[in-house]
């Protein structure tokens, strides 16, 4: 993936600094060349791609006009970095994106000075600018903050905190709303309505063109022009949302049109205080496939370019995300209380069968986390049954509405929480390390962490027949392979099972790492359990193991600090046995992007791993 010959200009590009010494006319070339590369590079890695698409001329206007990385580019959520990336001089370390040791695929600030923030969640971007340019207001430094934000992320509650800040601090920052009428579902909620009402009036797609040639006069004239500007948005969309904020808005523009872009981001540059651009991209652009199929093309494995992405093979092995969107229109039809919410997740938290089985009982909210958890109590209160399908990263936005809007008043929803554990290639920002530490100290909350498919179905089913708040954490991918039932069975509360007899050594495994944790327990002859539960957890087999064994062992893939191994712990302690005990689980430290098994490996939490780590433990002994 380095110089070609079909690339000759962008292989003269190793920095913004030498973009900026192009002719403007070669920029589009340089578009073109850029996206050619993008998508070749793309379908030989696997990543984001229809969202990186769509930025290509955005990218490549803010580097010609911004003095970067003086001038601060604060790309929200990430999807769309690559070709920040690639201009930026990371171009040959495109071949090993989101690999270990590699480029990650999201801004990370120890990578590159360009990437100022450090992004993988949404709606961050405009606090995160504002933050910048208040400081170097602060510091007396006279450089540029941009925020760019897509209207998806938009929606978030925490994007609106930022400009209602921002507009009363009178800060001298720019907000690009890309605005490509997606996020990764389809966009949903009032927000989105009113931009498409807005984008799609005849009477203001005509003026826009005004307000771009006026953009594009000379600078005496600028005021001029901002008050004829805002005095004919004003007889079209009355109130603008984001002036009502205290911000300059204009457009909106096209955002594949590098004629428009760089005139108008070049006159905003000049202008002081708080400036909104809203920005009309297409995520795919420039490649058919990605876009007639834009959330297809969101994340992708690698695929041959030429022919895209063929699906309909089969021959995959079932995921836990299927197993849950099963059991989800199953458990529905046998229970009409059932509602299912998600926000803005529909395909990654496998809910597509449902929403189109169930409309009626489908939520999308949008990205909002927070208000998702709270609507499912609102839902709760009225005898309903909500099930809230979230990754476990995400989850985390929502902690406050999850102790207090949910356990405090002990309600019955179900946190069908996808991605625990080690992610793979999105990294630190997606990995799902920390829910049964946060989740476990909550009063009320049941936790379990099935062991593979088919009991990940009757977790989810015990969940549901529970009458107070219940997660089950299952991870991202496959497991062993168990097929689940077609039934809805549940199982008891609290209660582990063994399923390998050995002695000496207890080896008490929370989750799908009982598969390596059975293959440890034929070396060591071990004794094996599967835990099962992490909240109520099995304190007589604890107890009963702690009789006849010298040492056990707790394995579980989430953080070590306050996780499951601290419940066995403290079990023990409850009862004045002093037994040792060794903890296996995910180091004090953010695990970088990697292959699942990989990772695992490396932390000593396969097989091999565990085996030396007892085998060392009892050495010591």
């Amino acid at each position: 993936m380095g110089q070609s010959q079909h690339t000759p200009l962008l292989d003269t590009i190793t920095s913004p600094a030498d973009l900026r010494r192009l002719d403007r006319k070669q920029l589009p070339q340089l578009a073109s060349e850029l996206r050619a590369f993008l998508i070749e590079s793309v379908s030989q890695t696997g990543g984001h791609l229809s969202s990186n698409l769509g930025t290509v001329e955005l990218t490549i206007a803010l580097h010609a006009v911004f003095n970067t990385p003086e001038d601060r580019l604060v790309w929200d959520v990430g999807h769309q970095c690559y070709p920040h990336k690639v201009l930026t001089g990371r171009r040959q370390g495109m071949n090993k994106l989101r690999m270990r040791h590699g480029v990650a695929g999201f801004p990370k600030r120890c990578e590159s000075p360009y990437d100022t923030f450090g992004v993988g969640h949404s709606s961050t971007s405009i606090s995160a600018a504002l933050g910048m340019a208040l400081a170097a207001k602060q510091k007396g430094e006279d450089r540029k903050a941009v925020a760019i934000i897509g209207d998806g992320a938009m929606s978030a509650g925490m994007a609106f905190e930022a400009l209602n800040n921002a507009g009363v601090a009178d800060a001298d920052m720019l907000v690009i709303l890309n605005d490509n009428e997606m996020s990764i579902s389809p966009p949903v909620g009032a927000l989105n309505n009113i931009l498409t009402r807005l984008t799609s009036s005849k009477t203001f797609n005509a003026a826009r063109e005004a307000g771009r040639h006026m953009l594009g006069f000379a600078p005496p004239l600028l005021e001029l022009a901002r008050r004829a500007e805002e005095h004919v948005k004003g007889m079209i969309a009355p109130g603008t949302l984001f002036e009502e904020f205290g911000f300059h808005y204009y457009g909106p523009i096209d955002g594949h049109d590098l004629d428009a872009l760089i005139p108008t981001l070049e006159n905003l540059k000049s202008i002081k205080g708080p400036k909104f651009l809203h920005v009309i991209t297409k995520k795919g652009q420039g490649y058919k496939l990605a876009e007639a199929d834009p959330i297809l093309y969101h994340g992708v494995g690698k695929f041959a370019a030429g022919e895209g992405i063929q699906s309909g093979k089969g021959g995959g092995k079932l995921t836990f995300t299927q197993v849950f969107g099963d059991w989800l229109c199953d458990m529905a039809k046998a229970d009409s209380r059932l509602v299912g919410i998600t926000p803005a997740m529909r395909e990654g938290s496998g809910m597509v069968r449902f929403a189109n089985e169930h409309a009626d009982r489908y939520y999308d909210v949008g990205i909002a986390e927070q208000h998702a958890v709270t609507f499912a109590a609102g839902l709760a209160c009225e005898g309903l049954k909500p099930v809230v399908a979230i990754y476990s990263t995400f989850l985390q936005r929502a902690y406050d509405q999850l102790v207090h809007d949910v356990a405090l008043q002990n309600l019955p929803v179900v946190f069908a929480v996808d991605r625990g554990g080690l992610v793979g290639a999105d990294g630190p920002t997606h990995h799902g390390t920390f829910d049964i530490s946060y989740v476990t100290c909550i009063p009320n909350m049941v936790v379990m962490t099935p062991s593979d498919e088919a009991e990940c179905r009757q977790m989810l089913s015990t969940a549901f027949a529970h009458d107070g708040p219940s997660l089950v954490r299952y991870p991202r991918g496959s497991g062993c392979g168990a097929i689940p039932s077609t039934e809805l069975h549940t199982l008891p509360l609290g209660k582990a099972e063994i399923r390998r007899q050995g002695k000496d050594v207890a080896l008490l495994a929370f989750g799908p790492l009982l598969g390596a944790a059975l293959a440890a327990g034929e070396t060591l002859d071990a004794t094996v359990v599967n835990m099962r539960y992490v909240k109520p957890i099995d304190a007589a087999m604890i107890l009963e193991l702690a009789g006849n064994h010298s040492l056990l062992v707790s394995i579980e893939e989430n953080a070590v600090i306050g996780g499951a191994g601290s419940e066995v712990e403290r079990v023990l302690a409850e009862q004045g046995i002093n037994l040792p005990i060794l903890r296996l689980g995910l180091p004090d430290r953010f695990i970088d992007h990697g292959e699942q098994g990989q990772l695992l490996a490396e932390l000593g939490l396969d097989k091999d791993g565990i085996v030396q780590a007892v085998t060392a433990r009892l050495n010591r002994k």
